[in-house]
């Protein structure tokens, strides 16, 4: 009966450590300071955490429904329109949506767009 449980007891460690290892895939959320961010960029990642990360991802290249987000300042033209990557272009496309995506213009305030804005320049 020891024998027994000593086999169950080390098959089921076995299987935590085997559960951690594959949960370490998923990195840890960064906090404000860590990523460096000044209180106008902080505002706007909580607007992002609000209105735009269940459709973008703001640290990965993949994308969820629209596309990643990440470096999207440090390309030339924005991947799925091919618009300029400014602030005016996407100031554009976050008040009045393009394609799939929604407005937020009757949503957010000019100055929330610009703290998102500023938040998306840091990615």
């Amino acid at each position: 009966m020891m024998r027994i449980l000593n086999c169950l007891f080390v098959a089921l460690c076995t299987s935590v450590v085997l559960c951690a290892l594959v949960a370490c895939d998923v990195e840890r959320r960064k906090s404000d300071a860590e990523l460096g961010l000044n209180p106008q960029q902080a505002e706007g990642r909580k607007l992002y955490d609000n209105y735009c990360d269940r459709c973008h991802e703001p640290y990965s290249s993949r994308g969820k429904k629209g596309p990643s987000l990440k470096g999207v300042f440090k390309r030339q033209y924005l991947e799925l329109s091919g618009l300029p990557a400014n602030d005016d272009r996407v100031t554009d496309i976050v008040k009045f949506g393009r394609a799939k995506m929604e407005g937020f213009g009757q949503v957010m305030t000019d100055q929330q767009i610009k703290d998102l804005l500023a938040y998306l320049h840091t990615l």
